[in-house]
């Protein structure tokens, strides 16, 4: 396991066939297709770090169908999964899932195509911080000036978090101390800035999570 690779997942997960079901996807999905939507181009190519089940991608492929979007997963079980999820979605929208791992230097170079865009969702707080900077590093590295980067989960600003939140952060660093919520304007807006991504976009969604844009200058 490389440096920084989350686990499975921190729930339980359904099976149907080769389908894993997400409790926490199902719950939040439709609230993140229409953030993508206002946020993200809906047309072009959009590489898909950290995929899990492959849920959110069959969702924004559904409602998006001009989308090309390219899952990653480090985790074997789960690429089965999102490879299964890829059938239910229009032809040629969702292509085969990838073992993308953002610990491993250079990982950028085994991107299929240039994106227009990245997404990923509930990542950067089940991994290391070492994680968030190989994300950022190579969306900087992959994107032409204009495209963007959207996060989805819990954040901080400047240390003020929601109290779920906190006791979400608390329950994550006691299984690694390494885990826990990312402070938006502390952590990521100077390592965005550092490599010419800047936060362009806000958006409140359920639950005490963000949507936020980080756009390539």
């Amino acid at each position: 396991m490389s440096e920084g690779r989350r686990p499975l997942a921190l729930e339980e997960r359904e099976r149907e066939e080769r389908r894993l079901f997400s409790p926490s996807a199902a719950r939040n999905r439709a609230a993140i297709v229409d953030a993508f939507g206002s946020l993200m181009p809906t047309g072009g190519v959009v590489l898909e770090v950290a995929s899990g089940t492959g849920e959110h991608g069959a969702a924004l492929c559904s409602a998006y169908p001009s989308l090309r979007w390219l899952p990653s997963e480090p985790d074997e079980g789960s690429r089965a999964s999102v490879a299964a999820w890829a059938e239910s979605v229009p032809d040629g929208c969702m292509a085969a899932p990838s073992d993308l791992d953002v610990t491993v230097p250079g990982w950028w170079r085994d991107v299929s195509e240039v994106p227009d865009g990245v997404f990923c969702a509930n990542m950067i707080h089940i991994a290391l911080f070492s994680a968030c900077e190989g994300l950022f590093r190579g969306t900087a590295a992959l994107l032409r000036p204009g495209g963007r980067l959207m996060l989805y989960g819990p954040f901080s600003r400047r240390g003020v978090m929601a109290e779920s939140n906190r006791r979400f952060d608390a329950s994550l660093k006691a299984r690694d101390p390494g885990w826990g919520v990312r402070d938006l304007d502390d952590a990521l807006q100077p390592l965005g800035a550092s490599l010419g991504l800047h936060l362009a976009e806000i958006c409140e969604m359920p639950a005490n999570n963000l949507s936020v844009v980080f756009e390539k200058g």
